[in-house]
């Protein structure tokens, strides 16, 4: 009776260890793919117009798909890193009303597939909700999708 007890007891508390590890990791990993989204997302394709951060942070096969009738439109990395460039290089482009606040509303990770929920806004308005797949690589976590919604 005894050794049974005993043999339970650690048994629980593996099962605690391993999900207390688990927990840490999927947190670790959560924080992992914030880090990416800001960088190379919000402040790539958004703030800060920056196309080696947008390179280096979707895979480049990676697309925005869009309703186009009953069709998917495809928008690929390269011609979206492209119209930055351009946008960053006009005379119109003014960094100090380019400024998009993010609103992280879900993030998901289960092994090397996540997703994330992110709400973003501009001058106090609600514009886009963006939907975002990602995958890690042996090189990191790298956007490989994106739907959405403009507000």
């Amino acid at each position: 009776m005894r050794k049974s007890v005993l043999l339970s007891s650690v048994f629980v508390f593996a099962l605690l260890l391993v999900g207390i590890n688990a927990t840490e990791y999927i947190s670790k990993e959560e924080e992992a793919v914030k880090e990416v989204i800001l960088n190379g997302y919000v402040h790539g394709a958004f703030n800060e117009l920056n196309p080696e951060a947008m390179a280096e942070t979707f895979h480049k096969d990676f697309a925005i798909f869009s309703i186009n009738g009953e069709e998917i439109g495809r928008y690929p990395i390269s011609n979206w890193i492209e119209s930055t460039k351009k946008r960053k290089e006009s005379s119109d482009f003014d960094p100090e009303n380019n400024v998009w606040e993010p609103e992280f509303t879900n993030i998901s990770v289960t092994g090397n597939a996540a997703s994330v929920e992110l709400e973003l806004h501009h001058e106090g308005k609600h514009v886009f909700t963006d939907y975002l797949s990602l995958l890690k690589f042996e090189s990191g976590w790298k956007v490989v999708a994106k739907v959405y919604h403009r507000h």
